[in-house]
C-alpha cells in the first residue's frame, strides 16, 4: 500500500470535536463561577418590579462608566463578531474536521469577552438593559429562533416531515447571511443582562455560551452537525420553563408544552427517527399534557399552542419580507436570479 493510501485509510482525527466538549466544559465552568460571584451584587439596591415590561436587574442611578462599559464592550464585540465571520466566508473554502484559524481566534476571542462581561458587571453592573426595552432581547432570541425553522425546511420540512411552500431562493439566502443574524442575537443577548446568578439568568448565559460557540466553530463538520444542532434549538426550552417557574407566573407549561410542541411538530424529523420512535414521542408528550391540564384545568390548554402558532406565523412573515425584498431587488434590477445549485446543508 502506498503511503497516501495508508494515509487515507487512517482515522480523521475530529479536532472540531474536540473544541466542541472543550468548550461546552469552559461553559459548565463559566456558569459555576457567575453562580459563586453572584452573592458580590446581591447587595445591590434595584428598584422594585413594575411588570412584565419592566428588567429588573439594572441600577436606579446610572453612571457615564454603567453606560459607555456595556455599549462599548459591546460594540467591540459585535464588530469582532462579524469581522471574524466575514473573512471566514472570504477566506475559507472548505468544511474540515479540523479547526481553521478563524476558529481558534473566534472561540479565543469570545472567551476573553465572556471574561469582559464577567468583570464589568462585577465592577459597573450595568448592561444594555439600562438603554433598551426587554421585548428587543426576547425578539432577537425569537428571530434566531424562527430563521432556523425557515433555514432547514429544506431538511426536514416545517410540519411533521413536510416542506413548506418557501421558495428556495429565500433559504438560501438566509444560510448566506444567517450568521450575521445569529451573532446579532447572541451577542447583543448576551451583553443586555449583567452576569447575575438567579437560575433563569444562569441558564439563559449557559445558553449564549452554546450560541457563541457555534458561531466560533464555522466552516467545520461539528457545526452541521444535527445532533449539536438540536440541542442549541431545545436549549430554549429548559430556559424558558426555568424562568417561567422562578418568575412564579404560573406559565410554565405554556413554555414547556410549547416548545416541546415545536420539536415533536418540526425538530424531532430531522434525525432520522424510526416511526415508532416518532410515535412513541409523541405519546409521552399527549400522556404529559394529559396529566398536566387534567389538573390545571381544561380551558387553559390553548397555552400549548400560542408558542408554535406564533414561531411557525414568524415564519411565514419573514420568508414574506424577504421574498418581497428580493422581487423589489429584481425589478429594480440590483440582483440577478441565483443558480439553481443549493448552499450546502
Amino acid at each position: 500500500m502506498s503511503e497516501s493510501a495508508k494515509q487515507e485509510a487512517q482515522p480523521v482525527r475530529r479536532i472540531d470535536l474536540i473544541a466542541l466538549w472543550a468548550s461546552i466544559a469552559f461553559s459548565l465552568a463559566f456558569t459555576a463561577l457567575i453562580w459563586l460571584a453572584g452573592a458580590r451584587l446581591e447587595s445591590i439596591r434595584l428598584l422594585p418590579d413594575a411588570g412584565a415590561s419592566w428588567y429588573y436587574w439594572h441600577l436606579p442611578e446610572p453612571t457615564f462608566w454603567t453606560h459607555a462599559t456595556a455599549w462599548g464592550f459591546y460594540a467591540l464585540h459585535q464588530i469582532a463578531a462579524w469581522g471574524l465571520i466575514y473573512y471566514a466566508q472570504t477566506h475559507v473554502t472548505r468544511f474540515t474536521p479540523t479547526l481553521h484559524r478563524v476558529n481558534v481566534i473566534a472561540l479565543a476571542g469570545n472567551a476573553f469577552f465572556i471574561l469582559l462581561h464577567f468583570v464589568q458587571t462585577q465592577i459597573w453592573y450595568d448592561g444594555l438593559a439600562q438603554d433598551v426595552s426587554i421585548w428587543s432581547s426576547q425578539a432577537s432570541v425569537i428571530l434566531l429562533l424562527v430563521a432556523v425553522l425557515l433555514m432547514e425546511n429544506m431538511r426536514r420540512g416545517l410540519f411533521f416531515g413536510k416542506r413548506a411552500p418557501i421558495g428556495k431562493e429565500i433559504i438560501r439566502l438566509v444560510k448566506k447571511y444567517h450568521g450575521y443574524i445569529f451573532a446579532w442575537a447572541g451577542v447583543y443577548t448576551f451583553w443586555y443582562h449583567p452576569m447575575v446568578s438567579t437560575p433563569g439568568h444562569l441558564v439563559g448565559f449557559f445558553y449564549m455560551f452554546l450560541l457563541m460557540l457555534q458561531g466560533s466553530l464555522i466552516f467545520t463538520r461539528v457545526h452541521f452537525n444535527k445532533w449539536w444542532k438540536l440541542a442549541l434549538e431545545v436549549t430554549v426550552l429548559f430556559h424558558g420553563t426555568m424562568v417561567a417557574i422562578v418568575q412564579g407566573n404560573g406559565l410554565w407549561p405554556m413554555f414547556f408544552f410549547g416548545f416541546a410542541g415545536i420539536f415533536v411538530i418540526t425538530q424531532m424529523h430531522g434525525l432520522d427517527l424510526k416511526r415508532w420512535h416518532k410515535l412513541a414521542i409523541l405519546g409521552v408528550y399527549a400522556a404529559a399534557v394529559l396529566l398536566v391540564y387534567s389538573d390545571r384545568g381544561w380551558a387553559k390548554l390553548n397555552e400549548i399552542i400560542r408558542i408554535p402558532l406564533i414561531e411557525y406565523l414568524l415564519v411565514f412573515v419573514l420568508a414574506g419580507l424577504i421574498g418581497g425584498g428580493l422581487w423589489m431587488a429584481r425589478r429594480l434590477g440590483l440582483v440577478k436570479p441565483a443558480p439553481e445549485a443549493e448552499t450546502p446543508s
